[in-house]
């Protein structure tokens, strides 16, 4: 009899496991049919980046999408929704221009944009000649003599040869946050830095810079495209050049303001499976990309949940974070929040790569979870889904992480990304509706598994 059980168990359970895998599919393909066929994501944002447009927090665009945000939530189905409160910094750009000439030339102006937090000029006049340098390596050979005064132009480029262009970002991200702290220690006027931009065109961004906690003058920051930065450089490597630069950008305090929150309930217990991005976008284009395709694309996800009857175990729930561009308040905020309540969270994900083709999704959890994802890999692969390796998580849920969360991040095809990050480039037009969906569906069919199994 027990050898009969042997040989009669492995075929029991490989038959179990094959059943399993293929209701699982099955599944997966009913979550991809629904979203692609019926989804409302493409209109939502639609709604979204031309009723609204870009939405910086503080302003009044922002709180006008937190309404916007509330809507959609209840037309999604979902059970309950509400706004969590958080303060936000309120910083307004204001009017602006740079010009630059050469000692015996007019004055040209230059395409550009302050960077978000930066001080400006004040509405008045700051001239001074730009003094080039490629790197923080030979900006530290400058002498304090050398520097005051002059404004400083840092023309570090994209590394090209980054076929993940979010480490290319990573790389070249501390000039923007730290160039004018460096700088204005050395008595510089101000700062212009090549944008963060994986293109060579003449887009300026723009995107997040601090002060240092002991600067005694925060200079003014400000970004050029990559054809100015080069041209720039080319023109100050035989002659002398001078910048004039007028900005009205600062920083105005602090205000109440939200995320927003929806949620349907579990059917099992009370635990918590959230997906989100951010609500918030800079204030320039219409923040499609980053991040209103992550926000509607998690509303679809509780819209299909609830259209096909999924009965979930755990709560899923929605969040639309609030100040991830210059601040993460939102996501701080509600990481303490769900400390303070003990509200108990199994999962987190959150989109914020854009819009386009899904190619992955990265990790953070222990060993032992990263192994049952990636067990799952199968299943995902018929979706374009082959790369779990990566290991970081979106800005807004990263606070959880202390929490011993496990976090995933949706991986979209990185190319396009950073030409249109943070510019007014960012645009409605620039999605394509099939490539947001299948983000989707790859953050959908992620979630059913992780509610099912854990």
């Amino acid at each position: 009899m027990k050898l009969m059980l042997i040989k009669i168990l492995p075929l029991f359970l490989g038959g179990f496991l094959f059943a399993q895998t293929k209701a699982d599919s099955l599944q997966f393909k009913r979550i991809s049919d629904e979203m692609l066929v019926n989804g409302t994501a493409y209109e939502n944002l639609r709604t979204l980046t031309k009723n609204i447009g870009h939405r910086l927090s503080g302003s009044e665009a922002y709180e006008k999408s937190t309404d916007w945000a509330v809507q959609k939530l209840k037309e999604a189905g979902a059970d309950k929704v509400w706004k969590e409160e958080v303060m936000v910094p309120v910083w307004e750009r204001g009017k602006q221009s740079l010009h630059i000439k050469t000692q015996n030339g007019k004055w040209k102006p230059l395409r550009m944009l302050s960077l978000g937090n930066s001080e400006g000029t004040k509405g008045k006049d700051v001239e001074a000649e730009i003094i080039f340098v490629k790197n923080k390596t030979e900006f530290n050979q400058l002498s304090e003599s050398q520097v005051k005064g002059k404004i400083i132009f840092f023309n570090y480029a994209f590394d090209q040869r980054f076929i993940v262009t979010g480490q290319a970002y990573g790389d070249a991200g501390m000039y923007r946050r730290s160039a004018a702290s460096w700088a204005g220690k050395k008595g510089a006027k101000a700062v212009i830095i090549r944008s963060l931009s994986s293109a060579f065109d003449d887009v300026p961004h723009t995107g997040a810079m601090r002060y240092d906690k002991d600067d005694t003058t925060k200079i003014p920051a400000v970004a050029i495209g990559p054809k100015s930065a080069d041209e720039l450089e080319k023109t100050l490597k035989t002659q002398k050049v001078f910048a004039k630069l007028n900005s009205n950008c600062t920083m105005k305090g602090e205000k109440l303001s939200h995320s927003v929150i929806g949620e349907i309930t579990g059917n099992k217990d009370q635990s918590v499976i959230v997906v989100g991005g951010h609500l918030d976008s800079w204030d320039v284009g219409e923040g499609a990309h980053d991040d209103g395709a992550g926000i509607v694309q998690s509303i679809e996800i509780l819209r299909t949940f609830k259209k096909l009857g999924i009965k979930n175990n755990h709560t899923i729930r929605v969040v639309c974070f609030a100040n991830e561009e210059n601040g993460v308040r939102g996501g701080n905020k509600y990481a303490e929040n769900i400390q303070k309540n003990n509200e108990k969270h199994i999962f987190a994900i959150e989109s914020d790569g854009g819009g386009f083709t899904p190619r992955g999704i990265a990790l953070v959890m222990s060993p032992e979870k990263r192994k049952e994802v990636q067990s799952w890999r199968n299943l995902f692969l018929p979706y374009g889904i082959h790369n779990f390796e990566f290991q970081y998580a979106g800005a807004d849920i990263e606070p959880m992480e202390k929490l011993g969360i496990p976090l995933a991040e949706l991986v979209p095809d990185s190319q396009r990304y950073f030409d249109i990050h943070h510019t007014e480039e960012d645009t409605f037009e620039k999605v394509n509706r099939r490539e947001l969906l299948l983000g989707a569906v790859a953050m959908g069919q992620l979630i059913y598994m992780v509610d099912k199994s854990w």
